[in-house]
Formats: C-alpha cells, structure tokens, sequence
C-alpha cells in the first residue's frame, strides 16, 4: 500500500461498513438469517482482468468477523480469466452477507483499475504511466495502491509532496519565472526539500524553461500538456511534443524528467511512449475506471 502520512486503511474501511449498516445494520439478512446459520461463498471472476483489493477485502472480512475462514486463490496483481474462483469463504450466514457489497466494490473497483493500469503500461512502453489526482475523495490510497498492482507508478499522492505548478498557478503568479523563483523562496523558509513540477502548454514555455535551467534547484520535472493531437483516420501527432523533447534534450541530459499529459489513451500510448518522454499521466486511470465483474455467490446449505 502506497504511504499516506493521515491515511488508515481500516478506519476507511469502518467507514464503508458503517456506510452501509446506518442506525439499523441489515435488516434484510438479520429478518432472513437465523443467526447460528453457517453458509460457503465463492467469490468468481466474471471477466478477465487484474486481480487488485485481494488484502482490502480481507480488512473487511476481518472487520465484520474475524472468525470467517477465507481462503484466497490469487495474490494482488495476479492475471485472471473468467470462470476463475478467487476465493472461498466459509462461517457465518450473516457475516458473509454483510461484508459482501463493501468486498465486492473495493474489488470490482481496485481490479478495474489494475487492469487499465496494466493495459496502458505495457501500451505506452518504454515510458512510464502514472496516475494523477483524479480519485474518488476518502479512497485515494486504495485507487493508487490498485495502479500500482497493475504495473504503472504514482505521481504524488497529495498537495503537500511535491510542488506542481500549473497553468492557474503560472497565472497567478505573474508567469513562469516569478512562479519559479517564489517556490525556491518558499522551500527555503520552510525547510523543504521536495521535487518541482512545471506544467507547460507551448513551445515558447517550454524555450523559457530552457533559459531558467539551474537557477531553480528544485525544478526535476517538466509536464507537456495537450502536446499530442489526433488526426483524422484514428492517428496521432506527436510532432509537438517532439519538437519540446528536443528542446529540452539537452536539460533532460542533465537530468530532468519529462512528463506528458492529455489526449492519453490505448490508441494513442504508443506513439506518445515512443518519443522518448520519461512519463505518461493518465488521469482515466482512476476517474473513469470500468470496474472489473466479480461476483460471490453462496451456495445452498
């Protein structure tokens, strides 16, 4: 699981369960369950994909009774096709039911994104996909910890980790440079020693970069944003974002990273891969992630 310094899984998780119990718990399965009734479980792939949330899911069993025996087939980040069984559980009725929904969406979501996750990385090769921001608010750790296990890398996991100055904060600033040299000011009056990230959406940006090169210490990374187009026949341009890596040659030898952003996607990952960036941000990542099926189903006792 990624480090987050306020995160706590499992209080997430209580929250979730909490979520769903209201101020009555289930009143379905507490009106139908006798509760000394036993039951067994199969948890099965219904598509293929990447399995993600394997140690989540048994935060929540354990939450709702530890005395459940779960027994798991695949490990996080494992490759499934459908028909698998992921997992058995066997105890309580009662308890399965509840942890049922809570288990299934922080799987069916987590191993929705991993298989995307995994998809883009192998796409964009030989650069390297991260995620951004674009997370579900409370369950961010879980979304990159799920990127992860698909095989892509985390950009920074908040606002406090890393300065990434964008095109708001260029403006606001009065430009590039004041934006720079504010940021170098601040981390030395507050003792930081974090990476800086620059957002840049022309050529001109990108020159001016080149010109402020080493009077900014903590500058590592330049984001090339909406750098790529599509063309007409399902192609794409990367003649923009060329042209900016080759500007830039000489700064990345010295090295700075290379970042590129916007209009990412299956079809276009290889192209953008191939021009020689250091990374690829893919925000559809985590906020349009198509949740992989996963179903548990008991079985009659």
């Amino acid at each position: 699981m990624p480090y987050h310094p306020t995160s706590d899984a499992i209080a997430t998780i209580r929250a979730a369960l909490e979520e769903d119990a209201g101020d009555a718990g289930d009143v379905t399965t507490l009106a139908t369950i006798p509760m000394q009734a036993k039951a067994n479980a199969t948890m099965i792939a219904k598509s293929n994909g990447t399995v993600a949330g394997v140690q989540v899911a048994q935060w929540v069993f354990d939450e709702v009774d530890d005395q459940l025996d779960v027994k798991w087939n695949v490990n996080d980040g494992d490759q499934v096709e459908t028909g698998k069984i992921i997992a058995s559980i066997s105890g309580s009725a009662r308890a399965i039911l509840v942890a049922e929904r809570v288990v299934l969406n922080y799987m069916q979501r987590m191993s929705g994104i991993a298989t995307a996750a995994r998809a883009m990385a192998n796409a964009a090769k030989p650069a390297r996909v991260l995620e951004t921001r674009k997370t579900v608010p409370g369950l961010r750790v879980f979304d990159k910890w799920a990127v992860l296990l698909g095989g892509a890398e985390n950009h920074r996991m908040g606002l406090y980790d890393m300065v990434l100055i964008k095109d708001n904060h260029i403006a606001a600033a009065g430009g590039i440079r004041q934006a720079l040299d504010n940021t170098e000011v601040y981390l030395a009056n507050q003792s930081l020693d974090i990476p800086v990230e620059l957002e840049t959406r022309t050529l001109e940006e990108v020159r001016e970069v080149v010109n402020l090169w080493g009077q900014h210490k903590h500058l590592k990374r330049i984001m090339l944003d909406n750098m790529v187009k599509r063309v007409d026949g399902g192609g794409v341009d990367t003649t923009m974002l060329e042209e900016a890596l080759a500007i830039l040659k000489p700064l990345m030898d010295d090295g700075l990273e290379t970042e590129a952003s916007g209009n990412v996607d299956l079809d276009t990952a290889p192209a953008i891969g191939a021009t020689g960036v250091t990374f690829v941000s893919v925000g559809a990542l985590t906020h349009s992630v198509r949740a992989l099926d996963i179903s548990l189903n008991i079985e009659n006792v």
